[in-house]
């Protein structure tokens, strides 16, 4: 039976940022996430309740879809740094990559055994851990199951408490259903801001649930409702790159020049090749296009 230190616990409370302060999770999205209503909407709603819930019966899932570029591990750095100091860095916080972590399919049961072995004992240390599963799409199908037991309701499994930690796992699936409901409200005249929740939702998850390239494929964790929220992350604008742009410039301390933001815009693929209207890799090559226009 796992025990945890009070010395372990009073070390895992000082890396925790204060309440107060968590209002950053709300600037950051605010000021520096682009296109993505409905991510501001439901990540801080359900972070900060979650936080704030001294009895929480079961701990915190959120699973992120959506093209790569569009803001899925940019917004779980930001969950990062609204509740440790150090944020990604902490060593309260545990990323996977799917690719890097679990690469061979038949090393499945190893790594099942690993990952058990290693939530469990990181939960024993600190109860309030943050675990992030990247990659989600090319996750071998089966072994994101073997954590089922710590997303449960159980009070404790073997004297340890999972009610407190927080899981986020980030993936490419779905983002075919996404754009479609998108591509459906720009075609009809509708704009994007009026798109719901409750309209992504359920389709994400049977998607998802249904795509056998992904890890979470007939899942147990969406079958039980283990998920607490799906959450979509729209394909980028054309002016949804344009302020990406703008903010790296600016992050770095040089003055926005129109023309290069423009240029750099400009240079990105869009999609469907007739419309042009999403970015096919959202804002993720806009550092290195950055590099060539200014002389840093």
């Amino acid at each position: 039976m796992a025990r945890v230190s009070r010395g372990c616990a009073a070390v895992c409370v000082l890396s925790l940022v204060s309440g107060s302060s968590q209002g950053v999770l709300q600037e950051n999205l605010d000021k520096k996430l682009f296109g993505q209503h409905l991510v501001g909407k439901v990540v801080v709603k359900a972070v900060k309740g979650f936080l704030n819930n001294t009895k929480a019966k079961k701990p915190l899932a959120l699973s992120l879809h959506g093209w790569t570029g569009t803001g899925k591990n940019f917004v779980s750095k930001i969950i990062a740094e609204s509740i440790y100091k150090r944020g990604l860095q902490s060593k309260y916080v545990h990323q996977f990559v799917a690719t890097l972590h679990f690469p061979h399919a038949h090393s499945i049961n190893l790594y099942k055994d690993q990952l058990q072995s290693w939530i469990r004992g990181n939960v024993s240390i600190c109860p309030r851990s943050l675990f992030i599963f990247d990659e989600m799409d090319k996750m071998h199908a089966g072994l994101i199951d073997s954590i089922k037991p710590f997303l449960d309701y159980y009070e404790f499994l073997d004297g340890v408490s999972y009610r407190q930690a927080i899981f986020i796992f980030l993936s490419n699936a779905g983002a075919e259903k996404i754009t479609e409901v998108a591509l459906d409200f720009w075609r009809n005249g509708r704009r994007r801001e009026d798109i719901q929740l409750t309209e992504m939702q359920n389709a994400l998850s049977v998607s998802v649930f249904n795509n056998k390239n992904s890890g979470f494929w007939h899942s147990t964790l969406i079958d039980r409702n283990l998920i607490d929220y799906f959450v979509p992350f729209l394909p980028l604008e054309y002016k949804h790159v344009k302020m990406c742009v703008r903010v790296e410039i600016e992050s770095r301390g040089y003055v926005v020049d129109e023309d290069i933001l423009t240029r750099i815009a400009d240079e990105m693929t869009y999609f469907p090749r007739e419309e042009r209207i999403y970015s096919d890799k959202g804002c993720k090559t806009v550092d290195a296009k950055l590099d060539y226009y200014y002389d840093f």
